[in-house]
């Protein structure tokens, strides 16, 4: 039977003596708390300490440390503390204590606004980065899901495809040929508006037919893709991240990028041009009726001017630029999806950064397309 912990303590001219007997282990550790605080009470009348350790039975690190934490907490009221009565095998382990912690603790100065910056700096850095690895990482994993459908063709999932490029393409059509028709409308209207101040309302239609054809058709719809589209595959591949049902179609030997990420991309690629090329034409329609009701200018006048401003070279850029577009795209979306944590605010941060994050490499790509096309005379 373990020994109970007692501690007597005695007043003894302006010395407190206190007399530590029976186990002083871990076991009692309670007891030795309570113990060791009442007799950091009395050491407030007394200008020394004197510990009597010769009724001690057994003594491990817990009590040692609580002995010489009370000694150093009396030192700094200005008292010294001695311990006497020590038995041979419990004086290594007292000393041993007087020895942890006694390097005085490193000033910790207040970073300055410069490092701060830089470190800042750094670590956006570091996960701009880690997107780019994770972005060529998804990259090579779909490639060589696309060889594996190549050898084996009834491996793909034919049927989800085509439901994808209903909801990536068919379902979008109404809201695209809406927003296309008011933009270039509204670039029809201020070219007006602006032009007709120096009797250049021909040009116009210039404006309006190689900004539509060449750039902002397929800008314009390449963003309504990343919103809409992108973010609903962040969503649908995160909440299965969720609910664990990824792990198990590896479990079971799928491989969840040919199994799920493989139908959604090739139903964006496939359908983003034909978004682009419905949304041109319903923007060239909208600039069309503001040119004929607002500039005065006939539909003949605006249909041949139009044919004289637009070349299949304008046409041919912004095509080429729509399958890269959809694939940066969902690329992007079905990574931040494989992000998800078991969270609801992982999936709605995930799916806000792969909006933003789709977004900015489209606007991107399309700066690399005009530089590129630009260098080669298109």
């Amino acid at each position: 039977m373990t020994p109970t912990p007692r501690m007597t303590s005695v007043i003894n001219a302006d010395q407190l003596e206190l007399a530590a007997a029976g186990s002083w282990t871990a076991a009692n550790a309670d007891r030795l708390e309570r113990l060791v605080c009442e007799a950091a009470l009395q050491t407030a009348c007394a200008r020394s300490v004197a510990i009597d350790m010769t009724s001690v039975e057994q003594l491990d690190t817990l009590g040692a440390w609580l002995l010489e934490r009370f000694a150093r907490s009396s030192k700094l009221d200005g008292k010294e503390t001695q311990f006497t009565g020590l038995k041979a095998h419990h004086r290594g382990l007292i000393d041993e204590m007087r020895r942890v912690n006694r390097q005085p603790r490193p000033a910790v100065g207040r970073p300055r606004r410069a490092v701060m910056a830089l470190d800042k700096a750094g670590r956006a850095t570091l996960d701009r980065l880690s997107d780019v690895i994770e972005f060529v990482r998804l990259l090579g994993e779909l490639s060589a899901a696309i060889g594996r459908i190549l050898l084996h063709p009834r491996r793909f999932r034919f049927t989800s495809a085509v439901y994808h490029l209903f909801r990536v393409g068919w379902q979008v059509v109404p809201i695209m040929a809406l927003i296309t028709f008011l933009i270039g409308g509204i670039i029809a209207q201020q070219g007006f508006f602006h032009f007709g101040k120096f009797g250049a309302d021909a040009y116009v239609v210039d404006m309006v037919g190689i900004l539509v054809v060449r750039e902002i058709g397929v800008l314009i719809v390449s963003i309504m893709s990343a919103g809409r589209s992108g973010a609903a595959y962040t969503a649908e591949l995160g909440s299965m991240k969720m609910r664990e049902e990824i792990d198990a179609l590896r479990t079971m030997g799928f491989d969840p990028v040919e199994i799920l990420i493989l139908p959604r991309i090739i139903a964006l690629v496939c359908g983003l041009p034909v978004l682009v090329f419905l949304g041109v034409l319903t923007a060239l329609y909208g600039g069309g009726l503001v040119a004929w009701f607002y500039g005065g200018m006939s539909p003949a006048v605006y249909l041949a001017r139009l044919q004289e401003a637009i070349s299949t070279t304008h046409f041919e850029v912004g095509m080429i630029k729509a399958p890269f577009m959809a694939l940066a795209i969902g690329i992007v979306a079905c990574g931040e999806g494989l992000k998800v944590k078991g969270s609801a605010e992982s999936l709605g941060l995930q799916t806000t950064t792969s909006v933003v994050k789709s977004i900015f490499l489209v606007i991107v790509l399309d700066g690399l397309f005009a530089v590129f096309f630009a260098s080669i005379g298109m």
